[in-house]
């Protein structure tokens, strides 16, 4: 079994136990090796609600963070702009990635922003 049928195995698993509704979008992750970035979804109509990434940070509020730093700041945004939405509750969907460093400081982040999961 090669590493991308492990991954999209993963992926299934954990969305058959997960699923975004409009009361309780899922927030989504995505990790790579450079960014993140993070989704609230909507799966019942298959909208994106809020979505926040690294990128968006003003350079001299990210200049001279580790990534798990900058990771917590994503959390945040994506806090503010999801409560912007009048959403409140969401449901966390990791992928295939553990909950462990920049995944975990992202969903920390959230948190401190107001989100409950």
């Amino acid at each position: 079994m090669n590493r991308s049928t492990k991954v999209a195995r993963r992926i299934i698993r954990v969305r058959s136990k997960i699923s975004g509704s409009a009361e309780r979008p899922r927030l989504a992750v995505h990790r790579s090796l450079r960014h993140i970035s993070a989704q609230v979804i909507d799966d019942a109509s298959g909208r994106t609600l809020a979505a926040a990434k690294d990128t968006e940070l003003a350079p001299a509020e990210a200049k001279g963070k580790r990534k798990t730093e900058i990771a917590s700041l994503v959390g945040k945004l994506l806090a503010e702009r999801a409560k912007g939405k009048g959403i409140t509750s969401v449901v966390f969907d990791r992928r295939d990635k553990r909950y462990h460093g920049r995944v975990r400081a992202l969903a920390e982040g959230a948190r401190e922003g107001g989100l409950i999961f």
